[in-house]
């Protein structure tokens, strides 16, 4: 049995998850509920590939403009 592709994205998605918040990735990973594929068109996947049902999910905050500063785009020499 193989992970699907929609799975490795859950994967991928809770790492990404863990990372943004900097929080531990085990209880996301605990939390998936996986079934096997058999419908492909509903999943887009292969029969018999491992999905999962509840992927994690996040948002991305307001970006603070303040905290950087302004770029500069002045060169000097030869560029």
């Amino acid at each position: 049995m193989k992970l699907s592709n929609q799975a490795m994205g859950a994967i991928m998605m809770a790492l990404q998850k863990s990372l943004l918040e900097q929080s531990d990735i085990v209880p996301v990973l605990q939390s998936f509920e996986f079934a096997k594929s058999t419908d492909t068109k509903k999943w887009g996947t292969k029969s018999g590939e491992l999905v999962v049902k509840n992927p994690p999910n996040f948002k991305v905050g307001e970006q603070n403009t303040d905290t950087f500063s302004e770029e500069v785009t002045s060169t000097t020499g030869s560029d």
